[in-house]
């Protein structure tokens, strides 16, 4: 079966998109990012319209009460567990593995322009190469997804900046994986990507 993990965090004020607080202020920033988690999660639920696949919701920043007062019981929610994100990654896929899907893809909640046709692209490419990669302009990725559990590809990357598509990509060809690239889109982290954002996030702003 396939598996999808949504990687966020609870939406604390001054704890949560704080690149973005000077542009929106704490209560704005965290505003933001809990539409966009909402949104992430209501792509997921029109893919699961389209195939079926599992879903798990990897959180920090909070408690599993606090969630699904949040985001509803429905959900399968899981803490994040290890230490940088490249760790915290890992350790979400191997998990996934480890209860034996087939195929496994992640995003987070900062790409408001991802939709279910993308996720359902990313798994058919799954079927063909080891792992698909959405690339995002700021030089890292919205989305991942693995055939296989690969370690190595989280490991000597240089997370949070705009080296990670590029140092990842050099990984797999240097293990020989087979990889392939969703279309490029935008993360929304800092002040100058707010003008990516589309109706109906945008009447936050």
């Amino acid at each position: 079966m396939e598996h999808l993990i949504v990687f966020t965090r609870y939406p604390e004020p001054g704890q949560t998109k704080t690149r973005l607080i000077p542009a929106l202020g704490i209560e704005g920033a965290a505003k933001l990012h809990r539409q966009m988690t909402e949104k992430a999660i209501a792509t997921v639920e029109k893919l699961q319209e389209l195939r079926p696949i599992s879903t798990e919701i990897k959180f920090t920043g909070t408690t599993l009460s606090q969630m699904q007062d949040w985001l509803g019981c429905h959900l399968c929610y899981n803490p994040q567990v290890g230490g940088n994100l490249g760790e915290r990654m890992s350790e979400a896929f191997q998990s996934a593995f480890n209860r034996k899907y087939r195929s496994v893809v992640m995003i987070g909640s900062d790409c408001p322009a991802i939709t279910s046709h993308i996720l359902s692209q990313a798994f058919q490419l799954l079927q063909q190469f080891d792992i698909v990669l959405g690339p995002a302009t700021d030089g890292g990725y919205y989305l991942i997804g693995l055939s296989r559990f690969i370690p190595e590809i989280f490991e000597g990357v240089n997370w949070g900046t705009e080296l990670v598509w590029k140092q990842t990509i050099s990984i797999c060809h240097h293990l020989n994986i087979a990889v392939a690239n969703l279309t490029i889109l935008t993360d929304i982290d800092r002040p100058e990507d707010l003008e990516k954002l589309t109706d109906p996030i945008s009447e936050i702003i």
